[in-house]
């Protein structure tokens, strides 16, 4: 439930938001108020009221994937929250220029035009434009609904590269330590790798006296990340270096080096912070925008003994410290659209091992690139017995009404939509069982922000 409802006047002036819920009720019941918006709920009323309203202000913790927020006056806290942002943006901006390109080249031929692109000034990464709009939507929603009269951004400007060396242990860049960057003075990236590792494997120790072929191995592959930063590399043999070892519950899978400094949450502040605070500014022309910085915030945090969350460190900042609180409820982004057309179904055989079933995958030739040779010693390719299921494509060429994840309801309850079938004419429940899409209604469709707990 919401921790608090906003009220406009009928003149669609904002008034204080109400914690008294049975009254909000009763009015709605008498027709005295509407509702007007879901999130944040709010109600217009219908008759003449008081005007008066308090200061109020919009506490903001950013962060790359997290986000806090407080709303409070001098003596009461009215939201709590933590977003938790999309953490596979780039991955499906990469999908849909894929997708883009793959439509563009079907139709007729259009002569080059990569000379007269111009990026606008302020220009964002998408991804990182995603994350910065995510951050402004925020406060902009609750000052449509509630008196605001200062908002407080937390900022910070970092330094990366002393970041990353106070991680490694070592001293301080000085002086021209700031224009040598890990490759100083090294013949290659890989051969970089491969010296920092004494050319060895880090999963199983071979090193190149042992006849074992090196890969410089993007370790982070796992989290979504291909960087060719020195950091991100280890150094992988070739026995460990198979398709079986990419996959989740594989050798590879969840490593992360030592020496990797995760800089996402610097970098993002350091190139968006002025953005946010000029958007705020702009659109919000009657609001007084403040920053603030996270050394500020923490030494707030301690000094009154709260847990370390986004939400307590948003009600850390600003000037209000109301002793009236509530309980942070925590929110996760969620997609809105499926662009996933076409499934790959693997093939299914009998490994002559053992005998048990296994998929094409499983008993596939284990090579990464095609620089390797197709019959090495690793390739299991020799093991495949009876095949049982060839390999197939599900290609999807309509849209369905029902998503995986929709809230239906079915005989007066509701429940959980996992998939459809039959064209789309039948809906498979969380009960699992299968029912005509007729005698379901859907309540509530999966995206935007759904929400996880309090």
């Amino acid at each position: 439930m919401q921790s608090c409802v906003f009220v406009i006047s009928k003149d669609g002036e904002r008034l204080m938001p109400t914690k008294r819920f049975g009254r909000v009720r009763r009015l709605l019941k008498d027709g005295k108020a509407i509702i007007v918006k879901h999130r944040p709920f709010t109600i217009k009323m219908v008759y003449e009221v008081r005007t008066y309203t308090q200061p109020m202000e919009f506490c903001q913790d950013t962060g790359y994937l997290y986000i806090g927020n407080s709303l409070k006056s001098g003596t009461h806290e009215y939201v709590n929250e933590e977003l938790i942002l999309l953490k596979d943006e780039k991955q499906r901006h990469d999908d849909c220029r894929k997708y883009r390109r793959s439509r563009r080249n079907r139709l007729r031929y259009r002569e080059p035009r990569f000379n007269n692109r111009k990026r606008p000034e302020g220009w964002l990464a998408p991804s990182l434009q995603h994350k910065a709009d995510a951050h402004i939507n925020e406060v902009l929603k609750y000052a449509a609904v509630a008196p605001i009269t200062d908002v407080y951004i937390e900022v910070g400007e970092f330094d990366p590269a002393l970041l990353k060396m106070l991680n490694k242990g070592e001293p301080a860049p000085q002086g021209n330590d700031y224009q040598r960057g890990d490759l100083y003075e090294k013949e290659s990236l890989r051969k970089a790798v491969f010296q920092r590792d004494g050319f060895r494997c880090c999963f199983c120790g071979r090193g190149i006296e042992d006849g074992a072929f090196l890969h410089a191995h993007h370790a982070l592959f796992w989290k979504g990340r291909h960087g060719s930063q020195l950091d991100e590399l280890a150094t992988v043999c070739e026995k460990c270096h198979t398709s079986a070892n990419h996959k989740e519950g594989g050798l590879l899978w969840g490593y992360t080096p030592k020496q990797f400094a995760n800089l996402e949450n610097a970098t993002f502040m350091n190139t968006v912070r002025w953005y946010i605070y000029n958007s705020l500014k702009e659109q919000l022309p009657d609001v007084n925008v403040h920053l603030t910085y996270g050394a500020k915030t923490s030494l707030e945090r301690k000094h009154l003994d709260l847990d370390k969350t986004h939400g307590n460190d948003a009600y850390c900042m600003g000037m209000f410290r109301p002793e009236d609180r509530v309980e942070q409820r925590v929110f996760q982004k969620v997609r809105r659209n499926n662009r996933i057309l076409s499934k790959f179904y693997d093939s299914k055989c009998i490994d002559i091992r053992d005998g048990k079933t296994k998929s094409g995958s499983e008993l596939g030739s284990q090579r990464v690139n095609r620089r390797e040779p197709k019959n090495s010693e690793k390739n299991l390719r020799r093991f495949r017995g009876t095949k049982i299921s060839k390999g197939r494509r599900s290609v999807r060429t309509r849209h369905y009404k029902v998503r995986p994840g929709d809230i239906l309801l079915w005989k007066n309850n509701p429940q959980t939509a996992v998939g459809v079938h039959n064209k789309g004419s039948r809906v498979m429940l969380q009960n699992k069982k299968s029912v005509a899409l007729t005698q379901t209604k859907k309540i509530r469709q999966i995206g935007g922000w759904q929400f996880l707990h309090a």
